[in-house]
């Protein structure tokens, strides 16, 4: 507890008392609430540090973000603390919780009353607080009754919505995959014959193609043993070359016709 006591006032600003709120770091290094600092200011009419009196060397002094977090997570602790100091009691006087902050909308001690943070707010016994607020409960909460009833309607309109639409869908997706499977089945048919009728076409043409090569290769046999036979005749000695010049003229006039080309 005396532990907890001097973390509180490390963390409690210089001019109010209070755990700190939006604290500002001055050049000096001292921590004021912005508030407090402003008002502090704005009385002395001076921007010096409440603490030392050192001139402040900004008029926007920044915020003390760290220190903000830790005051922020001391005051959290705080407000749970009577689950094990003590059911009612206030987490930060111990004393016990006998008055509504109606501004702040929470239970607060007799000495929180008297304090800045709750300066000029309304107050109320936390009994008749508490039965004022249980009756804005209830009547929230038969509010609250009265739309989950309307939203269960719904809910059933929704769900049988949601049969219809699924009936429907499946009742579509079944006579889709019907017409698919006749036209995939006719897609079939058709694939089957046209490849039939190709392979039939190929053959035939095939055929055509072998005889007109066989045709093509003969004559050029018969080219090629033309030419050998009148080199020979060209490389024998003169008498022998004119004794078969006749034959060897015939050879070398022989004409074969070009093949007339094939339509593809």
């Amino acid at each position: 507890m005396a532990f907890r006591c001097s973390f509180e006032d490390d963390l409690s600003c210089p001019v109010c008392c209070d755990v700190f709120i939006n604290p500002v770091v001055l050049s000096c290094s001292h921590s004021i609430c912005e508030a407090c600092i402003r008002r502090f200011w704005e009385s002395k009419r001076l921007k010096e540090c409440p603490v030392c009196r050192r001139r402040a060397s900004s008029d926007r002094p920044p915020l003390n973000l760290a220190l903000r977090n830790l005051c922020d997570t001391f005051r959290q602790e705080l407000s749970r603390g009577p689950s094990f100091e003590g059911e009612g009691l206030c987490g930060l006087h111990k004393e016990k919780l006998k008055l509504f902050c109606v501004d702040d909308q929470e239970p607060v001690c007799l000495v929180c009353r008297d304090s800045r943070k709750h300066a000029n707010h309304r107050f109320c016994p936390v009994e008749e607080a508490a039965a004022d607020n249980k009756e804005i409960l209830k009547d929230a909460l038969q509010h609250l009754e009265e739309q989950r009833r309307e939203l269960e309607l719904f809910k059933e309109f929704f769900d049988e919505d949601d049969e219809l639409v699924k009936s429907n869908a499946q009742d579509a997706e079944r006579l889709i995959q019907e017409e698919f499977e006749e036209l995939h089945r006719f897609l079939r048919d058709e694939e089957s014959s046209r490849i039939s009728a190709l392979r039939e076409e190929e053959k035939r043409r095939r055929r055509t193609i072998k005889q007109e090569l066989e045709e093509t290769s003969g004559r050029i046999s018969s080219l090629s043993s033309a030419i050998r036979d009148v080199e020979e005749q060209m490389n024998a000695d003169d008498v022998s070359f004119l004794q078969n010049l006749k034959a060897s003229l015939q050879r070398a006039r022989i004409s074969e016709p070009p093949p007339e080309p094939r339509p593809r």
